[in-house]
Parts: C-alpha cells; sequence; structure tokens
C-alpha cells in the first residue's frame, strides 16, 4: 500500500501537497467564520425604512437591487448585539493561541490543526439546532467555542511552512497557505447567498454545508499531511535531501532536544514588535470588512441576498489574484537578488496597508453610487493582497525554528482586533447610515498608516540570532563563564 502511493503520489513535490492541503484547510476556517456574516442578514428581523435618504443616510432600494429593505428573519438583534456575536468567535480564538503554540511545540502542526478544524466543522453543523433552542445566548457560546478549536490553526501552519518551506520558496508557499483566509472568505460570501436563495429550509443550508466540508477536509489532510519531511512515508529521496539541503543552514532538521523558547530575546526584539504591528493592522482592516461587508451590502446599498453575497466575494477574489501575484514577485527579487527579503517586505507593507484606506475612504464619499462604491472595495481589498507576501509571513523569516511560538504570540494579540473590530462597527454604526461608516473606513486608514510607518522602521526580513535551537544554552554557559571571571576581578582587586 505504501508503496503504491509512493509511486502515485511521490511524483508530486510534497510540499506543495501540503501548501494546498493548507489553503483548503484555513480558507474552511474561514468559511466557517464567514458564513454567518451574510446568514445573519436573514437570521435578523428588520423593519422597512423611508426611501426619503441622503449621502448621512442608507441608500433607496432599486429594482437592480432589491425590492425591499426588510428580510425574513425571525430573531430581534440589536446592531449592538449582532456585534457581539459577530466578535464572540474571537474570545475563544485570542484565549487559545499561546495553549495552542504550546501543543504545536510539543506534537507538531498536523494533528492540532487536523482536530481543531474537525471540532469547529461539528460545531457549524450544530449551529441551527442551537440557535433555534437558546437564541442570540446560545449562538455567543457556540462561537467561543469555535475560536477556542479554531485558535490552534495558524500556529500549527506556521509549525508547518518552516519546516517545509525552503527559503527562497517561502513567499510562495506561506503566501499560497495564508491566502486560504482569502479563498475562505470568497467562498463563504459568494455561496452562502446562493445556497440560502435556493435552499427551501433558508439560511440553516449555510451552516450544514460548510460544517460537512470541514469534516471531508479533516479525513484527507489525516491521510496525505505529515509534520516533518524526514517522517512522510512517500516523499521521493530527492525531495527531502532538497529540503534538508537548503534548510539545513536555519538548523531546522533532526534536532531530537526539547527546544527551548528564547522568550525574553523575542519579546525584546523590535522586528518581532514590527511584525505584530503589521498582522493587527492586517487583521483590523481584514475583520471590519469579512464580519461587516455583507452587513455594509444589505442595509446600506440594499443589495438582495444573492447579489449581497456575490458581490462581497469579488474584494476578496482580488485580494486573492494580488497575493500571489505579489509572492511570486517577491520571491524572484529576493532569489535574484534585486533586493533584500527586508525591503521586499517593508515595500509592499507600505502598499498594501495605507492603500487600502484610501480606497475605502473613497468608497465611504461615492455615496450611493453603487458601481462606484463596489469597484473602490475591489480595488481597495485587492491593494491589501500585497501584505500576506509582506506581512503576513515575515514571522516565519525571523525565526523558522519558532515560527509556531512566534505565530501564537502574535496572534494571541491581534486576535484582540477580531472581538474589537465588529464590536466598533457595531457601536459605530447603530443606524447602519453612510456618515457612521464613513467613520470606520477613516479609523480604518489611520491604523493602516501608523503601523505602515513603524513596520517601515523597525520590520526585518532576516533571521534573527535566537532563532538559533542552541542559543538560549549558549546565553547561559556565556553567563556562567563571565559571573566567574567578575568575582575573579573583584576578589583581586
Amino acid at each position: 500500500m505504501l508503496s503504491s502511493w509512493k509511486v502515485c503520489c511521490g511524483r508530486i513535490p510534497q510540499r506543495w501537497v501540503l501548501a494546498v492541503m493548507g489553503c483548503f484547510g484555513i480558507a474552511n476556517s474561514y468559511i466557517m467564520r464567514t458564513c454567518l456574516s451574510v446568514a445573519i442578514t436573514e437570521m435578523v428581523a428588520t423593519t422597512g425604512t423611508s426611501n426619503d435618504t441622503s449621502l448621512d443616510e442608507t441608500c433607496s432600494a432599486s429594482e437592480s437591487t432589491s425590492s425591499s429593505s426588510s428580510t425574513s428573519g425571525t430573531y430581534e438583534w440589536s446592531e449592538y448585539t449582532q456585534g457581539i456575536i459577530l466578535s464572540s468567535f474571537f474570545w475563544g480564538y485570542a484565549v487559545a493561541q499561546l495553549p495552542g503554540g504550546i501543543i504545536v511545540a510539543r506534537f507538531g502542526g498536523k494533528h492540532p490543526v487536523g482536530i481543531g478544524l474537525f471540532v469547529t466543522g461539528v460545531l457549524t453543523l450544530l449551529t441551527p439546532i442551537v440557535v433555534e433552542k437558546f437564541d442570540a445566548e446560545g449562538l455567543i457560546v457556540l462561537r467561543v467555542l469555535m475560536g477556542l478549536s479554531g485558535g490552534v490553526i495558524y500556529t500549527s501552519i506556521s509549525f508547518l511552512i518552516g519546516k517545509w518551506a525552503p527559503p527562497n520558496e517561502r513567499s510562495k508557499i506561506g503566501n499560497l497557505i495564508m491566502s486560504g483566509a482569502i479563498l475562505g472568505t470568497i467562498v463563504g460570501n459568494a455561496l452562502s447567498g446562493v445556497l440560502i436563495e435556493a435552499s427551501t429550509i433558508g439560511w440553516p443550508i449555510v451552516f450544514y454545508f460548510f460544517g460537512a466540508l470541514s469534516v471531508l477536509w479533516f479525513c484527507t489532510w489525516t491521510l496525505l499531511c505529515y509534520n516533518q519531511p524526514e517522517t512522510h512515508p512517500f516523499i521521493t529521496d530527492k525531495e527531502r535531501e532538497y529540503l534538508e539541503g537548503t534548510m539545513k543552514d536555519l538548523n531546522t532538521g533532526n534536532h531530537r532536544e526539547k527546544e527551548r523558547i528564547p522568550w525574553r530575546h523575542i519579546l525584546t526584539s523590535l522586528p518581532f514588535w514590527a511584525v505584530t504591528a503589521g498582522n493587527v493592522s492586517h487583521d483590523w482592516g481584514y475583520y471590519v470588512m469579512m464580519t461587516n461587508l455583507p452587513k455594509y451590502m444589505s442595509s446600506v446599498l440594499k443589495f438582495s441576498i444573492q447579489s449581497n453575497g456575490l458581490l462581497s466575494a469579488l474584494p476578496y477574489v482580488a485580494m486573492w489574484i494580488t497575493s500571489n501575484i505579489s509572492s511570486w514577485i517577491a520571491d524572484w527579487l529576493i532569489k535574484a537578488g534585486k533586493i533584500s527579503r527586508t525591503n521586499v517586505r517593508k515595500v509592499l507593507a507600505s502598499i498594501g496597508g495605507p492603500g487600502t484606506g484610501l480606497f475605502l475612504i473613497g468608497a465611504s464619499y461615492a455615496g450611493c453610487n453603487r458601481i462606484v462604491v463596489v469597484t473602490l472595495l475591489v480595488l481597495g481589498m485587492g491593494v491589501m493582497g500585497n501584505l500576506y507576501p509582506g506581512v503576513l509571513v515575515n514571522h516565519v523569516d525571523l525565526s523558522p525554528n519558532h515560527a509556531g511560538t512566534l505565530m501564537g504570540t502574535l496572534n494571541t494579540i491581534s486576535a484582540l482586533t477580531g472581538i474589537a473590530a465588529p464590536y466598533a462597527v457595531g457601536v459605530l454604526t447603530p443606524n447602519q447610515f453612510l456618515s457612521e461608516w464613513r467613520i470606520v473606513f477613516w479609523i480604518t486608514f489611520a491604523v493602516f498608516f501608523v503601523v505602515a510607518l513603524v513596520f517601515d522602521i523597525w520590520g526585518d526580513g532576516e533571521v534573527q540570532p535566537w532563532n538559533d535551537l542552541d542559543f538560549v544554552k549558549r546565553k547561559r554557559k556565556e553567563v556562567e563563564v563571565d559571573q566567574p571571571e567578575r568575582g575573579e576581578k573583584t576578589s583581586s582587586s
């Protein structure tokens, strides 16, 4: 059986099999987060509003968009309550990051990410039942549990990238995996509206469909993917030798001793805090849009549920295309020696963040011109795709050996934006007026601009000294040697 698998699948580079499966895994995670953002527009009962609108209110419905501003939902949840519901996933998600990093450091990345997504899938399948029985309170608790089970995903994936992605392929492989978030948002938005429109049972269909999809992914992942090249049963000798050779200098090979994490050096590292800030800005912008763009399309622009889902997906299509193109360009520039890895990361971060903010502000001032608004949102999120090869893989640059730990630490901080962003939007847009949304987009631009400056000053794309697995041991020996010498000097004086 094993020999058959090796003949069949060995010709395919296994690092790319892992990259594709990792992409689909993160996509599943984001689909299960995103589908609620679309479904909630059908779950909540809303009342019609007057067509007497202005740029400071909402747009009037039209035949090309929606014939009514009301939905058939049955749950009377205020904008504040909806903000709490949409942010509740991240309460559990933030808490799970550091424990997730510890679990991954001990057991590797394969099983934590697999089990985490399997549990999330089961909880997604249970969503309609829980909402029916326990209303908003039950949904909040369920989403917290989903956050806890999904909190280990990025630390696991970062561990696997550190083991499987050679330095000159890191932008491509890392971006392919991380861009699963964009792919999941695309599918979650586009397909949710179509499923709801076509199904006789309405919004529950999205949770049944996507929950089952995650369970199916788990079975495939368990069969095909492994923690590291040396333990993979059907990797070719050629690929194993290539990975061992290219990553030898990074000390990521067969290290059997227990890894000691240099916490003091990590937490006092300016490049680490720069990439943490970069992740915070990305997550703020991404979660503002991911959790609330369907509501903006529905409540402000008055698109129908099917048009809402499809149009909400378009910005992420542009984002996914941009992230993949820019990642290949980044690796080519680095490999050809045309620009340093550090400067590549900084240039892409400078384009991706502030550029997105400017387009979002432009969309808020375009008012009810639906074509212009959608175009600006697509361009803005497309520009944001540069942050993936610019910022989101940068922690692996700093320390391939401790990539999972770094991701667990910085994701604990950046995950707080997942709590803050939907909550802030709920508080700032109680009436879903354009003037209220304009404030949200200005805040988003300010976050992007300030963080881009921070990353340009303190960001780094090179391996840090504390990446060495023997770094802590060596530093302790230096201290032990230094202390007796000081003692001898004191006694002689």
